[in-house]
């Protein structure tokens, strides 16, 4: 029997360290405002916080993503379920979590995000990837927004 008979879902974890404490790291990515300027670039809609629901949007896939917050644990957690192809949840959401531990005596924040969960065919190999491509590109635009106040994203997609 081969790991692809066994296999039942498709996931992935990205991680990066940011040089701001963790507070001020979970801020960035649960605050709309601050979420706005450095990753949804089509603007974001709401707090992420326990049993709200909010919206997102981005230049390079145009139309509001609905967003509902599982879960928030403020600083160290927050878990949210959005719409996915390809996904084994019959409600067609993945589920994506972050998680932010204080390292280095406090003055950075490792920032690690999982999200699960995609069949495991082509197709959702495919919607995976582009997933686990978009997570890695937050991280870096978190990174250098909340460390120099610069949005990467700014023209990247129009």
């Amino acid at each position: 029997m081969s790991d692809t008979e066994n296999l039942t879902e498709l996931s992935f974890t990205v991680s990066g360290r940011i040089s701001k404490p963790i507070a001020e790291t979970y801020e960035a990515v649960a605050d709309p405002a601050q979420l706005s300027r450095y990753f949804t670039t089509g603007g974001a809609r709401g707090r992420l916080e326990a049993g709200g629901e909010v919206s997102w949007d981005f230049a390079d896939f145009p139309g509001r993503f609905p967003v509902t917050v599982v879960e928030a644990v403020a600083p160290e957690r927050i878990v949210i379920e959005w719409e996915g192809e390809n996904t084994t949840a019959e409600s067609g959401t993945t589920t994506t979590t972050f998680e932010f531990a204080s390292i280095d005596d406090g003055t950075r924040t490792l920032v690690t995000i999982t999200e699960r969960s995609w069949r495991p065919t082509a197709d959702g190999a495919k919607a995976a990837f582009g997933n686990c491509e978009g997570w890695t590109g937050m991280l870096a635009a978190l990174k250098a927004w909340v460390e120099y106040g610069i949005d990467l994203r700014e023209g990247f997609y129009r």
